[in-house]
């Protein structure tokens, strides 16, 4: 979902613009920013933003694409030439305004510019030559959950026989793309299933509550985070609100939020990431 917010804030601001003059001040990014990426991008338009999975992709009018994975830290912040845009983190992660260290890579437009900051440095920028190295780049990505492919058959077939939990199941890219840790931890109490729970476990009315949910946590996260962002101006560095909607994330030791069920929220780190669920009605 944060992702997704970053692409409607760029769509609404970079689509169609020509890049005038690219800065990278810090090639050491989660892989070495090429020696190649300002002119492999320079002088060329925006034709469009679209997002694959947790990456933003910058379609160009020379038909190739730019990566941009924004990693643990990584923030788009957008500055006007002439105008001063106090808050400017297209995102509602992190800092609102523009810091003033770690601004590794500044993509100038003609009155405008982004600028990519990561105080960890674990995203990174790529140059994809075309649409079928495009392609072969995600070949290996599982359907999203919005995605007509993600249904309860898929998810049974993927599932069964499998000793795998299904905590780090809606984690594995290659199972289902874009889902995250805050995520994972919510549609799972959604549906009411362990995230301990082995795959081979879950069955097939479980499997249709996986699918729903899925959809249902992601479209309002995208909502909450979004719900301004028809007013570009105020989306930019307002803190979504789905946090507010937290029913296991980050409330460890609190009772849960469901109707009727008396349990304690829980937290338990399952593949090095913490996880939350309620001991009573998640099974």
């Amino acid at each position: 979902p944060e992702v997704e917010i970053v692409r409607q804030s760029l769509d609404k601001k970079i689509k169609q613009k020509k890049v005038k003059k690219v800065i990278v001040r810090n090639r050491n990014l989660r892989f070495k920013v090429p020696l190649n990426f300002e002119s492999s991008i320079k002088n060329l338009k925006i034709t469009n933003i679209k997002r694959i999975s947790k990456y933003l992709v910058l379609y160009l009018s020379n038909e190739s694409y730019c990566l941009i994975h924004l990693g643990m830290s990584g923030t788009i912040h957008f500055i006007y030439k002439d105008k001063k845009n106090s808050i400017t983190n297209t995102s509602f992660y992190n800092s609102p305004t523009l810091p003033k260290k770690h601004n590794h890579i500044e993509i100038i437009f003609e009155n405008s510019k982004i600028i990519y900051n990561d105080p960890r440095r674990f995203g990174f920028f790529q140059i994809i030559k075309n649409y079928e190295l495009l392609k072969k780049r995600f070949s290996k990505l599982g359907p999203e959950p919005f995605s007509s492919k993600f249904n309860k058959k898929y998810v049974y077939n993927s599932l069964k026989k499998k000793e795998k939990n299904i905590k780090n199941f809606l984690l594995d890219q290659s199972f289902t793309s874009g889902v995250g840790n805050i995520y994972a931890s919510e549609i799972l109490f959604l549906s009411e299933i362990d995230p301990e729970k082995k795959g081979k476990l879950i069955s097939k009315y479980e499997c249709n509550k996986i699918v729903i949910n899925s959809k249902r946590i992601l479209l309002n996260a995208i909502n909450k985070g979004g719900s301004s962002i028809r007013n570009f101006r105020n989306i930019l560095g307002s803190h979504g609100s789905f946090q507010k909607n937290f029913k296991v994330y980050q409330r460890e030791g609190l009772n849960c939020k469901r109707l009727k069920c008396n349990g304690i929220i829980k937290k338990k780190v399952i593949s090095k990431r913490s996880t939350f669920f309620c001991n009573t009605c998640q099974k």
